[in-house]
């Protein structure tokens, strides 16, 4: 689950259930007359004839499916508000408190119907798992993307992303020092991790941070699973979704999440703070990709072109995210400074998981997750 708060520099990152409108509604054909074939192969907009053509076409077909996208999670609200107003597109956000392995469950459940996904916004492991879904479509800002945060022929590109961290209530909780802090009896029964790591990129990347911090990898990460079986054998482990909502009534007061959520909780409960452990410096970012069957295939491909587009990734920034073009804007004058300076501060160095590397630890958590943690 993602949780609903709000969703580092590119030089230092690198790289099943549907909504129940959807599974109630009978099967319906996605209009292909709207764009025709064009915008379903198009692989640049200039396949189209130029960001013009590409604008018209988006804005004939009039809609565009997201899923799993809080509004609140890097400021999603309000990229969506603006995408739309922009271009008077009708932007249809289903399941927003879904995981990544939701996005791909839909695509797959609601193929060829007007209701299915027409992009993705996924967690590395299970985007690395799924490329074949993918169409290839390289935005005009391609270039700015490093090589190592994207994919040669534009099937999928890094977007945004964090540190992974522990947000924790100070009123409630002593601050941890040490991820081994939270084994204490302290902390009994408050601490939560952000969802299924066989599932949600946000718990994938905290299993991963403990793996770290107990002489693990990103890649072997059983001493990351063994670190959480020892803290359900403790009773410290508390199996509930953390949401905005379990934050501030105190039900999650310790809770595993990227340090741009963490830190979005922060300006609403002024006792919520956000530590990352200098020993265990996760860094990753969220991919971007159109689905290969998008019913709005015109749409989805503006949609790109805006979330990399300066407005876009800007509004990211505002959201606590580094935007993957965050190097290449500052150096144009076009990042929001103000926003890139209100940044967690991050200290120690960066561990950034290849997909090589994530694909591994998923192996080993699809494999081991529900036997030693429940």
């Amino acid at each position: 689950m993602r949780i609903i708060l709000g969703r580092t520099l590119a030089v230092t990152l690198a790289a099943g259930a549907v909504v129940a409108v959807a599974a109630c509604s009978p099967p319906q054909k996605k209009d292909s007359s709207s764009s025709g074939s064009g915008a379903a192969t198009a692989t640049s907009a200039a396949d189209l004839g130029g960001m013009d053509a590409l604008v018209a076409a988006a804005k004939k077909e009039g809609q565009l499916n997201v899923i799993a996208l809080p509004p609140n999670w890097a400021n999603y609200g309000a990229i969506i508000k603006a995408f739309g107003d922009k271009y008077g597109i009708k932007v249809n956000s289903a399941q927003p408190d879904g995981a990544s392995q939701d996005e791909i469950n839909a695509a797959n459940q609601l193929k060829g119907q007007d209701k299915a996904p027409d992009v993705f916004d996924l967690g590395g492991a299970v985007a690395t798992a799924n490329t074949a879904m993918f169409a290839p479509y390289k935005v005009a800002t391609w270039a700015d993307v490093p090589d190592s945060l994207k994919d040669a022929n534009g099937a999928w590109t890094n977007d945004y992303g964090g540190y992974m961290s522990i947000g924790y209530d100070s009123a409630k909780v002593p601050a941890p020092t040490s991820v081994a802090d939270l084994l204490k009896p302290a902390y009994k029964g408050k601490v939560a991790l952000n969802g299924d790591p066989t599932q949600a990129g946000s718990a994938f990347g905290g299993v991963q941070m403990v793996s770290i911090a107990n002489g693990g990898t990103a890649e072997d990460i059983a001493k990351g699973v063994d670190f959480f079986g020892q803290l359900k054998k403790a009773g410290n482990f508390l199996p509930v979704d953390p949401t905005a909502t379990t934050i501030e009534s105190g039900q999650t007061p310790v809770v595993f999440d990227w340090d741009y959520l963490n830190a979005a909780e922060s300006a609403k409960l002024k006792t919520w703070k956000v530590f990352v452990p200098s020993n265990a410096v996760l860094g990753s970012y969220y991919v971007q990709a159109i689905n290969k069957g998008a019913p709005h295939p015109a749409a989805a491909r503006l949609w790109e072109e805006y979330l990399y587009s300066d407005e876009g990734q800007n509004l990211w920034l505002k959201g606590g995210a580094r935007p993957v073009r965050a190097d290449a804007m500052q150096k144009a004058g076009t990042l929001d400074a103000a926003a890139f300076a209100a940044l967690p501060k991050v200290d120690g160095t960066p561990v950034i998981p290849t997909q090589e590397q994530n694909t591994a630890a998923k192996t080993y958590l699809t494999a081991n997750w529900a036997k030693t943690v429940g």
